[in-house]
């Protein structure tokens, strides 16, 4: 499914301030392809830069993820969807199906290009795609993840988190001590019925 999503540019900026706008780019939503493996690395290695020095140091690494490591990560069911600015790949969001849920993987932006909508339509694009349940799970310390996911509906877990991250993620016991699990209004749905 191929979606195009108006992009924010700085002569559209420039309008909404009542100055004339230079031009507006369309952006394309797709589902990624294996072509695409070494732009998916890059975007998310380039905004993961973000977590170094606020999430716990043993938990840092670079490249925050090695081709090798999303590889697997596809191989273990991972899709990703790009928002691409032509032919630049400028934003990414995974979905995996596990058991009885999905889970949003590996939601980046490039740095250049955040807040600008571009995580919001993504989210919405792969939320379309399953009708499960959908968790999220995000480093405690990224609190401006946690805000844009609690932005779009999403609610964080309380003390069932450890229990939620064992059942449907393989990380080790250290990220768990580190995470959040945000989870949408199905999921509160599914465990009261």
């Amino acid at each position: 499914m191929e979606r195009k999503v108006p992009s924010t540019t700085r002569g559209a900026r420039a309008a909404r301030l009542g100055r004339q706008a230079a031009s507006e780019v369309a952006m394309l939503i797709r589902q990624c392809t294996p072509a695409d493996a070494t732009g998916i690395c890059d975007v998310i290695n380039e905004a993961a830069v973000a977590y170094r020095g606020v999430i716990a140091a043993d938990r840092w690494k670079e490249p925050y993820m090695p081709l090798t490591e999303l590889q697997h990560e596809i191989g273990s069911g991972v899709s990703f969807w790009g928002a691409y600015e032509g032919d630049v790949l400028v934003a990414v969001m995974g979905l995996q199906h596990v058991k009885d849920v999905s889970l949003i993987r590996h939601a980046y932006t490039r740095t250049s290009r955040q807040g600008q909508g571009l995580g919001k339509a993504l989210l919405k694009c792969v939320a379309n795609h399953t009708e499960r349940p959908l968790l999220i799970g995000t480093w405690a310390a990224a609190t401006w993840a946690i805000g844009f996911y609690q932005s779009q509906g999403f609610r964080v877990l309380g003390k069932e988190k450890d229990d939620v991250l064992r059942r449907y993620w393989t990380i080790p016991e250290r990220q768990i001590e580190e995470s959040v699990v945000l989870a949408n209004e199905r999921w509160a749905k599914r465990s009261v019925a």
